[in-house]
């Protein structure tokens, strides 16, 4: 992956805005009606916002689980280990700032409602 890579997905797209040395910071469009895997990584940070749109993040494993509606331009810190998933709300999708360490093939998928299994 490079900076300017527009990668589609099941759910919608990613687009890699900047890639160097020290981070990664990624455009994620989700489709209405879509969500991402419920996932975690190892050792990947990231640091989500909500740009555009509607959306909802899950947090935490089954017990935990909470589900917050994501507010335009608050920071949303994702620790390692962090079980997690995003999903657009409303008719219109949802455009997502992630910004991340650099361990991008570091997810652990625990749930798919498109049966992947790998990154």
């Amino acid at each position: 992956m490079k900076s300017g890579d527009h990668i589609n997905k099941p759910w919608g797209w990613e687009e890699i805005l900047e890639l160097n040395d020290h981070y990664c910071i990624k455009h994620l469009f989700i489709d209405s009606g879509h969500r991402l895997s419920k996932q975690y990584h190892e050792r990947k940070t990231e640091t989500l916002m909500l740009v555009q749109g509607e959306a909802e993040l899950t947090l935490g494993a089954s017990a935990t689980e909470q589900v917050v509606v994501m507010e335009l331009s608050r920071l949303f810190p994702i620790p390692p280990r962090t079980v997690h998933r995003l999903k657009a709300r409303g008719d219109h999708g949802a455009l997502i700032l992630e910004m991340s360490t650099l361990e991008l093939d570091d997810v652990v998928r625990v749930e798919d409602d498109y049966g992947r299994s790998d990154t």
